[in-house]
């Protein structure tokens, strides 16, 4: 099969690799017919090398049709239309039943301390070959492939994979209350969506800061007041503060992560670990890891008082300073994680096969490409050319 193979630092190919097998009976082989180049996947193109494999294969957004199952599984067939979630759990572990399948005790990836396996995300992750290929092996198969109908384009469903999930669990943690504000920082697929998902379940006020000039564009054609980061110097908290009544919005999600601008302490460390021996790169980025943290900061300083924060933007550091004096003092709650797909999948679901498509995913992507061109996707996104939001492969 063909896939979407990593060999170093801004160096992605599409090459011919072992077509994967059925390994364990709780397996399934799904053939992908759309997978997603997600901001999450642009960390290891850019600053995450030394945890990563030559040849390893990307790729974490997948939905495709069953092909084979494992002897165990009884809740798939062949021919059966899925969405595959990023994560790899088992459904039924104490953590699963917390409704936290991120944290699977079965599929935990204990030699590096870190939660359930994820597809086409590294060795911190289990190196679980990924979904920007034609075929995948997908474990622990009873329990993560999301059925969705036929008929509709793959448009209206691959996003349950990761991006809407992601969202609603990011503006679920905001807590934003009845009628109250919110800001989102980064406008990029996830914080793009989480202004939708927060207008649609009732936010009095959502508003969104980003300095891309095309994501700018987009979220205000859709009815978001977006203050734009390159109209400001050091006034944009101020700015805020200033449309939320002068104390600030309720509730903040940092989508942005560690790339953030902004930072140029953070840019150096992480240029250092990606530029090292992968032996002594990730050591240092174990021990010593530092994130760009000026999206994070900025949120400790725009939230009202009482207010919450939500993190959802990826953050690799273990150095991370962070504002644990304005935090504590404004009493402010900050939650945090990757999405727990499962956990909110039916949630969603009665929102992507409505036919008012009221969240807009039929035309939620800028860019459709073949799996032959994922090298020119990986570079347009990273470098946010072409007015580039989200990138949808098709084997």
């Amino acid at each position: 099969m063909r896939a979407v193979t990593w060999h170093g630092k801004r160096d992605v190919r599409v090459e011919t690799v072992p077509d994967p097998a059925i390994q364990q009976p709780t397996d399934a082989i799904i053939r992908v017919t759309s997978t997603g180049i997600c901001g999450s996947d642009l960390h290891l193109y850019e600053v995450m090398g030394p945890f990563m494999g030559e040849g390893d294969i990307l790729g974490h957004e997948p939905m495709g049709v069953v092909e084979e199952v494992g002897d165990e599984i009884t809740n798939l067939a062949p021919g059966d239309r899925v969405v595959v979630p990023f994560q790899i759990a088992c459904g039924h572990c104490y953590m699963c039943g917390l409704g936290l399948p991120t944290q699977c005790e079965v599929t935990q990836v204990r030699n590096t301390g870190m939660g359930a396996a994820l597809f086409g995300f590294s060795k911190l992750y289990g190196e679980i070959p990924g979904g920007q290929a034609e075929l995948l092996r997908v474990p622990q198969a009873q329990y993560g492939p999301i059925k969705v109908p036929d008929g509709p384009p793959d448009d209206r469903f691959v996003y349950l994979s990761d991006v809407l999930p992601t969202a609603w669990q990011a503006v679920e943690y905001a807590a934003i209350p009845p009628g109250g504000s919110l800001v989102v920082l980064g406008l990029g697929p996830v914080g793009d969506m989480c202004t939708r998902i927060a207008r649609h379940r009732g936010a009095g006020q959502v508003i969104g800061v980003d300095l891309v000039p095309a994501r700018v564009d987009r979220v205000r054609r859709n009815g978001i007041d977006v203050l734009d980061l390159q109209d400001y110097d050091e006034g944009i908290a101020d700015a805020i503060r200033e449309r939320t009544d002068g104390r600030g919005p309720d509730s903040v999600v940092d989508a942005v992560g560690m790339e953030a601008h902004g930072d140029p302490m953070g840019t150096v460390a992480q240029r250092m670990s990606g530029t090292l021996p992968d032996s002594i790169g990730s050591r240092l980025m174990a021990r010593a890891g530092r994130d760009r943290l000026a999206a994070l900061h900025l949120a400790s300083d725009i939230v009202r008082r009482g207010g919450t924060i939500s993190v959802i933007g990826d953050y690799g550091g273990t150095a991370d300073p962070l504002p644990l004096l304005t935090l504590f003092d404004k009493q402010v709650t900050l939650r945090m994680g990757q999405a727990n797909v499962r956990r909110w999948s039916d949630d969603i679901m009665p929102l992507v096969t409505a036919d008012n498509d009221p969240l807009g995913v039929d035309n939620f992507a800028t860019h459709r490409l073949p799996l032959a061109d994922a090298p020119r996707g990986y570079e347009m996104f990273q470098k946010k050319e072409d007015g580039v939001v989200k990138v949808l492969l098709r084997p």
